[in-house]
């Protein structure tokens, strides 16, 4: 059996100190009786193993787009791992194949553009450990003329990040944090309407050399904003797009954004099984608490600002919690759109357009004093961080991380956008809490590095080819 290389992909999933998610897409064949069945495998190799160990399968179904995920567990924490993963097809089930079966990997050994196997490591426990990670949003990638030819600019972002870990800095994982694709094209070109459109629109856009370096050797995160779907969903929505725009977008953002999270549970086979219900998650690493927040696709959206709702109550009620478990641990929440500061103008889309919500969550942080809070999100095509405080409480802290876009290549967001000191929009007679201590506002491509201990993070700026913009930014806990 010969091995083929992945036709997308490999996606470093999901790891922790002891297990780590692989993501793959095979190939699609069509045949008279209905397509060839495809069969994904892979392989690892630890630093004191002589060889490979026993590779394992999964299915590839033609409705998850030949694609699928395969689980190692029980691995060693903080080590590096080699591995191999490719994709054949079989006329057989999937119970027929086993480790014995004989397959040629020689076509998979080497890939294009990688001048090193095929790595990941393992995270560690959670504790103490300093973790640095890699943030950002918006990666635009137009389509022209029908899709025969693709902007690429925007790669250059990623093969910036893979020269920062050649150089030696070690990036513990990447969190993209909306607007991985743009389905809409700016609402005027040719939008993904259809399912095969927006798998399509993957393929592409998980396929650019630089992108998909990065994504095979580092663990990546993920959440939608609202160009996985349309621009500023759903506040545009016709029961139509209800009913074929947002499940075909949202199937698509299942199979290559969802699939490699901690959002789906491992079986007693080790294979990732059953359906999900929402798209929040949490996950630990080191000193660092992430809560992956979904601030898209459970809005309810009406003019009156009373009446709206940016998260359903039970994502609501599990954050709350999540921030309150006395875990001690730095509490990375990611959130698409700014939590704050507010915009001058036209906050409905972001936080500042759902005052109750934000202030509920804050008050919680604030009444139960709650320390060692950080906000990241994108959306807004700048990047800064800025702190909120409170009169009510000397002690009270709340970080934000501002860091889009990756690749933009049209005007971008400016400081005078921003309410940047002062009283954050609030009900009245609630608490006070005030904007302020902002670092500079750049306004350019770039990707964030954040370096998290338990006493700090330092927030470091960097342009699309790679350059640091001004210093970096010390948050102390």
């Amino acid at each position: 059996m010969k091995m083929q290389k992945v036709t997308v992909g490999p996606i470093v999933g999901y790891t922790t100190a002891e297990q780590v998610r692989i993501w793959i897409r095979g190939n699609f064949e069509k045949t008279s009786e209905g397509y060839r069945r495809c069969f994904g495998a892979a392989r690892i190799k630890g630093p004191n193993d002589p060889d490979f160990g026993s590779p394992k399968f999964i299915k590839l179904p033609p409705y998850f787009d030949m694609t699928g995920v395969i689980a190692f567990t029980g691995l060693t924490p903080e080590t590096v791992y080699e591995y191999q993963v490719g994709w054949f097809f079989a006329e057989t089930e999937l119970e027929n194949l086993d480790g014995s079966l004989l397959v040629d990997w020689n076509n998979v050994a080497a890939d294009e553009g990688r001048d090193t196997p095929l790595q990941f490591r393992t995270g560690v426990p959670s504790g103490q450990a300093p973790r640095r990670y890699v943030v950002g949003s918006c990666r635009y990638l137009l389509r022209l003329f029908g899709g025969l030819l693709f902007d690429e600019r925007g790669d250059k972002t990623f093969n910036s990040i893979l020269k920062q870990i050649a150089s030696g800095i070690r990036i513990d994982g990447l969190v993209m944090m909306g607007d991985q694709i743009y389905a809409d094209d700016l609402n005027l070109l040719s939008p993904d309407t259809a399912i095969d459109e927006f798998l399509s629109r993957y393929r592409n856009v998980f396929s650019q050399p630089g992108l998909r370096q990065l994504m095979s050797r580092v663990p990546t995160y993920m959440v939608l904003d609202d160009h996985e779907i349309e621009d500023n969903w759903p506040s545009k929505a016709t029961d139509k797009d209800w009913l074929t725009l947002y499940p075909a977008a949202i199937h698509a953002y299942q199979i290559y954004q969802c699939s490699h999270s901690p959002l789906f549970t491992l079986g007693p086979t080790g294979r990732i099984e059953g359906t999900i219900d929402k798209f929040w998650y949490t996950f630990q690493d080191g000193c660092c608490d992430w809560f992956i927040m979904d601030s898209r696709s459970e809005r309810k959206w009406d003019e009156n600002p009373k009446h709206r709702r940016m998260i359903k109550p039970t994502q609501m009620e599990a954050l709350l919690g999540w921030l309150n478990d006395g875990s001690g641990q730095v509490k990375m929440v990611v959130t698409s759109v700014p939590f704050f500061p507010d915009l001058e103008e036209e906050n409905d889309d972001k936080w500042g357009g759902f005052i109750s919500e934000r202030t509920e969550i804050l008050d919680h942080i604030l009444e139960n004093k709650i320390r060692k809070v950080v906000f990241l999100s994108g959306d807004v095509h700048c990047s800064f961080s800025i702190e909120l405080t409170s009169p009510k409480d000397p002690g009270f802290k709340v970080i934000s991380v501002i860091s889009s876009s990756f690749f933009w290549p049209y005007p971008h967001m400016e400081e005078g956008d921003f309410q940047m000191k002062g009283k954050l929009a609030a009900p009245k007679n609630g608490n006070v809490y005030r904007v302020g201590s902002a670092s500079d506002v750049f306004n350019t491509d770039n990707f964030a590095r954040v370096e998290v201990t338990p006493a700090q993070i330092v927030v470091s700026f960097f342009e699309r080819k790679g350059k640091q913009l001004g210093t970096p930014v010390v948050r102390t806990f």
